[in-house]
């Protein structure tokens, strides 16, 4: 059975407190051994980052039921969270529920002036390929030519995968980030097509 992941997220006044709590919650003896021996049994881990402390459960009932022991933890210390949450991991866009969302990558490249995929075509001559480029330009693609080489940006893989069949081209992914990991790209020097 999978399992869903899930955290709690316990932002403290600054880093010396959240060792405190980590230290309480996993390392000394007294009322927070009982703790450290139930989040060992349920095999949650417990980590620090800065002032922030993170319980980790692998679902959301061992979450409520580990946030409900952190919280009397809390108390016990007289602590105030500045920020105290349960989150759960959102596989698809891979971040917490509670972190915002981040654009997509193709989004972003357009944002930015990049075109996300590109169509590729290598025309037989150069007369082939500047009447190919006016084509796409008159169309309303952005194109880049250099001697029989012809690049078409395309705003997502769907649209340069039917671009590709059309004039017979090749997709690959476009964008600055591209160029700088394939040199032997004839169009290095332009670092993506401009929108």
């Amino acid at each position: 059975m999978a399992h869903d992941d899930w955290r709690i997220r316990i932002e403290l006044p600054d880093e010396e407190v959240a060792q405190d709590l980590l230290a309480r919650l996993g390392l000394r003896q007294s009322d927070a051994e009982e703790l450290a021996d139930e989040l060992r049994e349920h095999r949650l881990a417990v980590s620090q980052d800065g002032d922030t402390v993170f319980v980790y459960a692998a679902t959301g009932m061992q979450a409520e039921q580990a946030a409900r022991i952190v919280e009397s933890e809390l108390d016990d210390l007289g602590l105030t969270p500045t920020r105290f949450v349960t989150e759960r991991w959102l596989r698809d866009e891979e971040r917490w529920n509670d972190d915002p969302e981040q654009p997509d990558v193709e989004e972003e490249l357009l944002q930015r002036g990049y075109a996300p995929w590109e169509v590729r075509v290598e025309a037989g001559s150069l007369r082939e390929a500047h009447d190919l480029a006016e084509q796409l330009r008159s169309e309303g693609y952005d194109v880049s030519r250099t001697f029989t080489y012809v690049i078409a940006g395309a705003g997502s893989r769907e649209e340069a995968v039917e671009l590709a069949r059309r004039i017979h081209g090749e997709v690959e992914p476009g964008g600055e980030l591209v160029y700088e990991v394939q040199p032997q790209n004839p169009f290095a020097v332009f670092g993506g097509l401009g929108t």
